[in-house]
């Protein structure tokens, strides 16, 4: 089953001679469960392809579907609380208030969401897996990079989202922390369920994936023996023209 779908997606920037492609055409299709990392070169469209995913933006031409729900119809509203009930995002930057201890970072997405009681069996359980139970009560500055990735992953799953979005998730942390972030990503994935799709400059990261996408110039590439040359949407694991 095909959880995210992008649809002859374009994305410009700008207008007349200031006008930036983003980009062109990209027709993607993301199964349910899958673990898929997106590479390319620093202004391929790597994280403007994650921002259309999690309806961070909107795309100049074509349609995104998540759950089969295209998300370029709803009202922003409705986005919003689409958005929050369905998607969870992990930045490099954490993200996260200064302000609130670690549980209450957890917890927030949730009480944002009118209507919905904190589970506090299951954050107990997430800091517990993720091996920040103890830390609960501290405050992000006062934990390692790696440990504030893991509050931020945390926090991502708290809502039990569908698909977990991550963006350079271990560019701050050490080789180390990386391969632990990664670890627990994986986990999570099976664990409950969920589709992940991330970003990373890290080719070695990627190929523990379940799937690599290649973008350079705003296109998805399929790599071959001896070129690299655009994806067609039927050689892309068997995903037809949307």
């Amino acid at each position: 089953m095909n959880i995210l779908e992008f649809c002859h997606i374009e994305k410009v920037y700008g207008a007349r001679e200031n006008q930036v492609r983003a980009l062109h055409d990209i027709n993607l299709r993301i199964k349910e469960g899958e673990f898929a990392a997106i590479v390319g070169t620093s202004g391929s469209g790597k994280s403007t392809l994650l921002n259309l995913a999690g309806g961070l933006d909107t795309p100049t031409k074509g349609r995104i579907l998540v759950k089969g729900r295209e998300i370029g119809s709803l009202t922003r509203k409705e986005l919003t609380i689409f958005r929050r009930r369905n998607i969870g995002f992990v930045f490099q930057n954490y993200s996260l208030m200064p302000v609130l201890n670690v549980y209450d970072n957890v917890a927030l997405p949730v009480t944002f969401d009118r209507g919905r009681q904190v589970n506090h069996k299951y954050i107990e359980e997430l800091l517990k897996e993720l091996g920040i139970w103890e830390k609960r009560r501290k405050y992000p500055g006062e934990l390692s990079g790696g440990q504030q990735q893991r509050v931020a992953i945390a926090r991502a799953l708290a809502n039990r989202p569908a698909i977990l979005l991550a963006d350079e998730p271990t560019g701050n942390l050490d080789s180390a922390t990386t391969i632990e972030v990664i670890g627990l990503l994986k986990a999570s994935c099976r664990k409950y369920s969920q589709t992940i799709l991330m970003v990373t400059h890290n080719e070695a990261i990627a190929q523990t994936c379940d799937r690599i996408i290649r973008i350079e110039d705003g296109q998805v590439l399929k790599r071959r023996t001896g070129n690299v040359r655009p994806e067609s949407p039927a050689e892309e694991g068997g995903d037809r023209v949307c």
